[in-house]
């Protein structure tokens, strides 16, 4: 890039003209990029006269008159008009850094983009990928942070079912929600039950399906088993079937009445080996039971993912380790521990993660297996229901407890992405290679 003659700009006047957003572009020469600026502002302000601050000063009121004002609707419509104000801030920021950007430019001698053909070119030439991901950007801000918004809003207001818009107004109620779900003794207690449910079921059910696909794995990857392509087939068969089919097959064949497995297989299993004297299971009836038949029904359906992916790995793992440590005497365990298991998780440490965090928040299970039964444990939570779950049943009961549960979700986010964070952390799994 050759230097031009400099041209004194002063950074703090464009910097004070850039109060109004293009007037520092201008001063800067750069007519064109000054008047898109102008515009974007105009359409702005245009926007905030006809829409804008009616639509925040109703999320900060959320009405004043039931029937005529819907809450719902003020609260969605401000959170929108709230992600716009929040784009054109960093719009307008960047407009000030700019103009004071470019002024420097201006008395270093840099060239500076004034036609429309060197605007055009240099956008094409170094910015050109800004300009695809902007608009994915924005998209994303809409599609993603847009609904998580309005969720973080619900749980300070009081939407229930005694509380409903339009015939009612809602109100901010701070953290009455958050409150009521640690210390209200129906949602505490309903609350403990459920949390500590929901630990047990993702550290065991996840445990035993990594458990299963790495055994699974390591077993079928030595060269003495024969076959092992249609042991490949087997173990694939879990993961080829859809997840809703399985589940509601072993739902029915759990059945305590005329389920396969009271009716068949446990019989079967006295038949050959008298001394079980197994009596017929209350797996849809007895908390218990019915947990650990959705546990050992998710090793079912999560092994077969960790196994590909553990295959993939040992195929990977260099023969000359084995052998190396064969010679200095490791038996089959010790090169396990040494070495198959440390490459194992130093690869696929991140996808078990997931793995955990998938569980955490696994609804299909508990749904369709016993609908969060049997019995409950208040709130309207049943003995086998998860926080998930729990949320669903809050916002699809007859008593709907809409901001109880954008409370609860906020939690199960914060919790998910807190624990995940300091698990990645610690593995080192945003590792980049030293980058």
């Amino acid at each position: 890039m050759q230097r031009t003659q400099p041209s004194h700009r002063s950074p703090a006047t464009a910097m004070g003209l850039s109060i109004i957003p293009g007037l520092g572009q201008i001063y800067n020469k750069q007519m064109i990029k000054g008047v898109l600026f102008l515009i974007i502002t105009l359409l702005f302000g245009l926007e905030m006269k006809n829409f804008g601050y009616q639509a925040l000063y109703n999320l900060w009121t959320l009405g004043q008159v039931p029937f005529e004002d819907h809450s719902l609707f003020m609260m969605i419509f401000g959170s929108i008009q709230l992600l716009v104000t929040l784009i054109f801030i960093g719009f307008y920021a960047f407009n000030i850094y700019d103009a004071k950007r470019v002024a420097t430019f201006w008395n270093e001698g840099i060239p500076v983009n004034q036609k429309l053909q060197e605007l055009l070119n240099n956008v094409y030439e170094n910015g050109f990928a800004y300009l695809l991901i902007v608009p994915s950007y924005i998209g994303m801000t809409f599609a993603i942070i847009f609904p998580v918004l309005v969720t973080v809003f619900m749980a300070f207001v009081d939407y229930s079912f005694l509380n409903m818009p339009p015939a009612k107004l809602l109100n901010w109620v701070g953290l009455e929600n958050f409150k009521n779900i640690f210390f209200l003794s129906t949602f505490r207690d309903a609350f403990l039950s459920v949390f500590s449910w929901t630990l047990i079921w993702t550290i065991l059910a996840t445990t035993l399906q990594i458990t299963l696909g790495i055994l699974t794995a390591v077993v079928a990857n030595q060269e003495f088993i024969k076959g092992r392509r249609i042991f490949g087939v087997i173990f694939l068969l879990p993961w080829a079937v859809p997840a809703f089919i399985t589940i509601l097959s072993f739902s029915n064949m759990f059945n305590d009445s005329f389920g396969a497995i009271n009716t068949q297989v446990i019989p079967f299993l006295n038949k050959f080996i008298p001394f079980l004297s197994i009596s017929r299971i209350a797996w849809k009836t007895n908390p218990f039971w019915t947990k650990t038949a959705i546990i050992l029904i998710q090793g079912w359906l999560g092994f077969p993912y960790i196994y590909v992916m553990v295959t993939s790995i040992l195929q990977s793992i260099p023969h000359d380790l084995y052998e190396a440590a064969r010679i200095d005497g490791a038996g089959a365990l010790r090169q396990f521990k040494d070495i198959t298991f440390p490459t194992i998780i130093a690869v696929a440490a991140p996808v078990f993660i997931t793995q955990y965090t998938g569980n955490f928040n696994n609804f299909t299970m508990i749904y369709l297996f016993n609908d969060g039964g049997p019995g409950s444990v208040g709130g309207g939570a049943g003995a086998t229901d998860i926080l998930i779950s729990w949320i669903f049943k809050l916002t699809s009961g007859t008593s709907p407890q809409f901001s109880l549960a954008a409370a609860l979700t906020l939690i199960v986010s914060f919790l998910v992405i807190s624990v995940s964070l300091i698990v990645f952390k610690k593995s080192n799994a945003f590792d980049m290679g030293g980058e």
